[in-house]
């Protein structure tokens, strides 16, 4: 018999979990259990000695329940989830080197000189410092000087009095400008008319209202304030938003913008064959431009081959190539496949999937809504196994 324990659903939203369980040779569902606890999984495996293949994700308390009630079974860890894993490292890793990409893209584009100011300017006052990163610097310096001196990283949350989880963000940071860095890709919603707006700056149109017209005619959703606050870097001092002289600004980038990490991210996972003509010129540009995303790349697609092809027993194999690269997030991941790695490995070889359980949660679903939530867990179990 061949099971699947992969899926837990939430009886009512808010409230504790409980899993189904499918037979894959018929694909119906065979009980639920009121919670995804490995003691109660491993009690039902025990009552059923004839499962001999249990698919499952990556949940330790399912590896567990499986192995204490059925250490007859072999585990086989779905390749979806894999899948899924490796996308989250892979735009991870695409957000912390999405840096490198936009100091390759300023080489490239052609340096254009800024209008002499007047003799009789006075000095440009200061630059402006954002409060948000100013105090981000200065945490991420309290941390890492908490940590040089020994203390855990519960003793510097007490200590700073920081969330545990605010710690661990800014200890595992290599530097304050990573942190900065990812507030900055947050898409805007000015962010798919950029090039326009650098487009309209450079041909001499600089009142932020003109521009916000027109692209409002374009489904632009944003105010005048959102297009002003863009524009601000490129105001020289002196100069007048209501009279703006043209000679008191900097000229806008001319090149197109860097695309955002998980745009970034999903091409380098989509299968070169599917690529679009734009998709393989970000591919290009962004393996070009950062050799950490090359070798990326070279990974996802190792991966994909393991995976498409089941030749799970090259994974040791691929995953002391990662083990062995400067990318933080895929040594993570790895480090988290090694402690599942025989799973894993028959998950990658045998057929076996849970790709039947996701029907089968559809229905599940569709029952709770007719229900209202108002169904409590012995009905609802009765509901789904006469469904079946």
């Amino acid at each position: 018999m061949c099971l699947a324990s992969t899926i837990s659903e939430p009886l009512r939203r808010g409230q504790s979990h409980n899993t189904i369980l499918i037979d894959m040779d018929t694909r119906k569902s065979v009980d639920v259990l009121p919670d995804r606890e490995s003691g109660a999984l491993a009690a039902w495996l025990r009552g059923h000695p004839e499962v001999q293949t249990v698919c499952r994700d990556r949940a330790g308390a399912y590896a567990d329940g499986i192995r204490t009630g059925a250490p007859q079974a072999i585990q086989v860890a779905d390749r979806f989830h894999l899948w899924e894993n490796l996308c989250e490292a892979a735009e991870k890793t695409v957000a912390a080197h999405h840096r490198c990409l936009r100091a390759a893209a300023a080489q490239v584009e052609p340096a254009v000189p800024e209008p002499p100011l007047p003799a009789a300017e006075p000095a440009a006052p200061p630059g402006r410092t954002y409060r948000l990163a100013e105090r981000t610097r200065t945490r991420y310096a309290e941390v890492q000087e908490c940590l040089a001196r020994g203390l855990s990283r519960s003793a510097v949350s007490r200590e700073l009095n920081l969330d545990i989880q605010t710690v661990r963000r800014f200890a595992n940071a290599k530097c304050a400008e990573e942190l900065l860095g990812k507030a900055e890709h947050r898409a805007t919603r000015l962010a798919p008319y950029i090039d326009l707006v650098n487009q309209r700056w450079n041909e001499g149109v600089t009142s932020a209202e003109a521009i916000t017209a027109e692209l409002r005619a374009l489904g632009f959703k944003g105010d005048a304030q959102t297009v002003r606050r863009y524009l601000k870097p490129f105001r020289l001092p002196g100069a007048s938003r209501s009279h703006p002289d043209p000679y008191r600004r900097k000229p806008a980038p001319t090149a197109p913008a860097v695309p955002k990490p998980r745009k970034i991210s999903r091409a380098l996972l989509t299968h070169p064959d599917r690529l679009t003509e734009d998709e393989a010129l970000i591919v290009k540009n962004a393996t070009a431009g950062c050799a950490h995303l090359e070798r990326l790349q070279q990974h996802v697609r190792s991966f994909a081959k393991i995976m498409a092809q089941r030749r799970g027993r090259e994974l040791p194999a691929w995953l002391d190539a990662v083990e062995a690269d400067d990318l933080p997030e895929l040594r993570s991941l790895a480090a988290g496949m090694r402690r599942d790695l025989a799973a894993i490995i028959t998950g990658l070889t045998l057929e076996h999937s849970s790709g039947a359980v996701e029907g089968n949660v559809t229905r599940v679903k569709k029952l709770k809504r007719d229900g209202y939530g108002r169904a409590n867990f012995d009905l609802l179990r009765a509901q789904i196994l006469i469904a079946a």
